[in-house]
């Protein structure tokens, strides 16, 4: 017999604007077909009136008393101010409940919680408890007005995840995290899943916007803060709009009030070059995103967190630039562009950049790439289905209820099976000391023109044509490879096999 199961859950929704927000209601749809499900929230009405007309929605000072009735609780926790009452939810029901940990980190929302309530002593006794001297040290710098890189380090999640009865997560990096200091917790990955959005015209999605149509647009989806890599995002983005005069870069998000982007665009000169939105969702936000040539999606250091907004980008077949760290690392190399967070960062988002705008057919292949990935790996039906397996062996019942299919997801793919191995190129691990240390005068000379020598390469070349190979090492220039490097042989093989030349 198929036994639906009965869940409460804890999530901010819509009008409190949040990533989790917009997650939880486009899951709760495919949830629904394995549960029936009470919403708890912080006193608000919630905006979707598909949320309203399909779940019973409650206060969360209501589930005290109603707690009994459901097979098991979720908990959705994140890195930011909307989740206090959920945290406080989980503490008083300890044990009682999964926590869905989207951001392993929690200190900032920690430190909002003890220092905006005068609480600052118990901030400091905590970090002592947690960390010892070193973690003391830390909390009294944080009370002087010190957000250091440090605190991820440091992620506050302890009392989350021991009040859990299992913990949810949505990579194999944060659950390899939790496991190493809970052995004995039960955890559970459930992919993340985002809509498969229909394909949006680019020069219509401009027209809405007001965007010119020859403009060479970089777009960044989510939340302004310090860990998005803005400042070397716009350091890049001056040197590009140089060869560049005629684009722009678009800043799609909400601003944090401690980290002053405006002032950063000021300073570098951009006032005239870089746009911000502020806050956008719905069909807004997927236009920004169909405007896009290319966008930018950077964290470091990462709270752990696995990024709907870079599955938004990547399922509206938009190239995208990724920090090679954390969860990102397990995204396909094919389908995005991975950069080092190091001592090179900006330059290698300068030459990537560069490499796209000349390269516009291996900037559609990554797109179309990233689309692929998000409609086979990221689909609504499979993560609600693992959702309902985790909580079938979280409750030690069998999971008897068959997946739901998403035949939207596949419809709505349009697929091109060229695949470019750029990664050849990318995957040198001498990429980095090679670009940091470019020589100027010839080389320079040739890095600039070297991929618009390409796009005119005489199409009737064969492998073993010197000259072919020698052209296109003035085109590798740009992304640090030097004339005698072997994967070059492997590049002109691949584009050779593509047809791309």
């Amino acid at each position: 017999m198929n036994e639906r199961l009965k869940l409460a859950y804890f999530s901010p929704l819509n009008p409190v604007q949040s990533g989790i927000s917009d997650y939880s209601e486009d899951l709760l749809p495919y949830l629904a077909h394995y549960a029936q499900i009470d919403l708890y929230v912080d006193g608000y009405s919630p905006t979707n009136p598909a949320i309203r007309q399909n779940f019973e929605v409650y206060p969360a000072q209501k589930f005290a008393r109603q707690a009994a009735s459901y097979d098991l609780t979720l908990f959705h926790m994140g890195n930011s101010a909307a989740h206090a009452y959920i945290y406080r939810a989980l503490e008083a029901h300890s044990g009682q409940g999964v926590l869905v940990l989207h951001d392993f980190v929690l200190h900032h929302f920690l430190i909002g919680e003890y220092l905006n309530h005068g609480k600052a002593a118990q901030y400091v006794r905590l970090m002592s408890r947690r960390y010892g001297a070193q973690g003391e040290k830390i909390a009294r710098e944080v009370i002087k007005g010190k957000l250091a890189e440090e605190l991820f380090k440091y992620p506050l999640n302890e009392s989350a995840i021991e009040a859990g009865k299992a913990v949810l997560v949505h990579s194999q990096y944060a659950k390899n995290l939790i496991e190493q200091a809970y052995p004995a917790k039960s955890v559970g990955v459930a992919r993340m899943g985002v809509p498969l959005p229909a394909l949006i015209p680019k020069d219509a999605a401009r027209a809405r916007l007001g965007l010119h149509l020859d403009e060479y647009i970089v777009v960044s989806l989510g939340h302004l803060n310090p860990y998005k890599r803005l400042d070397s995002a716009l350091w890049a983005y001056r040197a590009f709009s140089r060869e560049f005069p005629a684009s722009r870069f678009i800043l799609v998000g909400s601003e944090s009030p401690n980290y002053n982007v405006r002032a950063m665009i000021e300073a570098l000169g951009l006032n005239g070059q870089v746009t911000l939105t502020g806050y956008t969702s719905g069909e807004q936000a997927a236009d920004y995103l169909a405007a896009a040539d290319v966008c930018i999606n950077l964290r470091y250091p990462t709270a752990g967190e696995t990024s709907a907004s870079l599955l938004r980008i990547m399922g509206a077949g938009r190239p995208v630039l990724v920090s090679r760290t954390g969860a990102f690392e397990e995204l396909p190399d094919d389908a995005c562009i991975k950069v080092d967070v190091d001592e090179a960062e900006e330059e290698l988002l300068l030459e990537y950049l560069r490499m796209l705008a000349y390269r516009p057919e291996l900037a559609q292949t990554i797109g179309r790439n990233a689309r692929r990935h998000v409609a086979q790996a990221a689909r609504l039906s499979d993560a609600a289905h693992d959702y309902y397996r985790f909580l079938c062996q979280v409750l030690g019942r069998p999971a008897t209820i068959p997946a739901r299919s998403d035949p939207d997801q596949a419809t709505a793919l349009v697929l091109d099976e060229t695949t470019i191995e750029y990664v050849e190129a990318f995957g040198d691990e001498n990429r980095k000391s090679e670009i940091g240390n470019r020589k100027s005068g010839e080389e320079g000379r040739k890095a600039e023109g070297g991929l618009r020598e390409a796009e005119d390469e005489d199409e009737s070349f064969s492998l073993d044509d010197a000259s072919a190979l020698s052209e296109l090492a003035q085109a590798a220039a740009d992304i640090g490879l030097e004339e005698d490097d072997p994967a070059l042989t492997e590049i002109l093989k691949d584009a050779r096999f593509t047809g791309l030349i």
